[in-house]
């Protein structure tokens, strides 16, 4: 299967530029082969969205989106958005869309809302861990910080992926001095596919987002008039997003890297004989048992008359 990693830099809360340039990538990368395309978490919007979250939202059946899914003919891509429900509900989604069919949108379910990340005072969390099958391999989406609850991702396993697409919006200086955004997402990106057994194609962006662009951003609809409550008080400074996108192949070692702090687009290939030579060699999740992490999981948190610590 051919990969295409699209490192973008999206303009922020201009949704229709986004979509614009998500559907000129589509199609380049369609026309070099790919099968399946990757963009970063909240392709369609950028990262500080504040308070205009929704005028930057879609809905599944929006022209946008469906646009999009028509662009995906002969191929198949996963872009991070801000999705708005029926119910008025809004989400830090992904769609996924396969020759020209929407699939469905993956929600991000472990919401930060420390430091600069307030994504909790703006989104719902999802409720489920999807995964879908594309030449005979199952692939499970996930956002940024769901890969830091361990327990997402092993739900993944749990339905046999494959693979997983690892969509993020990481940059400098957003966690403290003390903390490398780059070095722990290479850590955590190659500690899964090293023990779980599988590809991780792991998409950042890049560029930059800070008071000014904030302040000056222009929604999907033109409106440039942001009022300072419309602004994240934590966004002090500029933040650069530093790229840096890889597949890491299931023996945990990168064999395909893109560019850091520009804007780049990686294709590479992947094999269903690496994942089976990697359980052959390998094969740590042999005798993994659900239903014995279920049974415990219900010991642990329904169990009557037992004291837990």
């Amino acid at each position: 299967m051919k990969i295409a990693m699209c490192q973008t830099n999206p303009v922020l809360l201009d949704v229709t530029a986004n979509v614009e340039s998500t559907i000129e990538k589509i199609n380049k990368c369609r026309e070099e082969g790919a099968d399946l395309i990757v963009f970063p978490e909240l392709a369609l919007t950028g990262y500080f969205v504040g308070l205009n979250y929704h005028k930057a939202a879609l809905q599944m059946d929006s022209y946008e989106i469906r646009r999009i899914a028509a662009a995906t003919r002969g191929t198949a891509a996963v872009v991070g958005f801000i999705e708005e429900s029926q119910s008025m509900n809004f989400y830090n989604s992904a769609l996924v869309a396969v020759d020209g069919k929407l699939l469905f949108a993956y929600r991000k379910l472990n919401l930060p809302n420390y430091g600069v990340f307030e994504e909790r005072k703006f989104f719902a969390s999802g409720k489920h861990i999807k995964v879908f099958r594309l030449f005979g391999l199952n692939i499970a989406v996930f956002i940024c910080n769901d890969l830091w609850h361990p327990s997402l991702p092993y739900l993944g396993i749990a339905q046999k992926a494959d693979i997983f697409l690892t969509l993020f919006n990481s940059s400098e200086g957003s966690m403290s001095d003390e903390f490398s955004n780059i070095e722990s997402w290479e850590i955590i990106n190659r500690f899964y596919s090293r023990i779980f057994g599988i590809y991780n194609i792991c998409v950042n962006r890049v560029g930059e987002e800070g008071p000014e662009q904030i302040r000056c951003g222009v929604s999907h609809n033109g409106d440039t008039s942001f009022p300072d409550a419309f602004r994240l008080p934590e966004v002090a400074k500029s933040y650069h997003f530093w790229g840096g996108s890889e597949i890491i192949n299931p023996f945990g070692q990168a064999i395909y890297s893109a560019k850091k702090f520009q804007e780049d687009t990686v294709l590479g290939s992947i094999s269903k004989d690496m994942l089976r030579r990697k359980k052959i060699v390998l094969p740590y999740l042999k005798n993994d048992d659900p239903y014995f992490t279920h049974r415990e999981l219900g010991r642990i948190l329904y169990a009557s008359g037992e004291k837990q610590p």
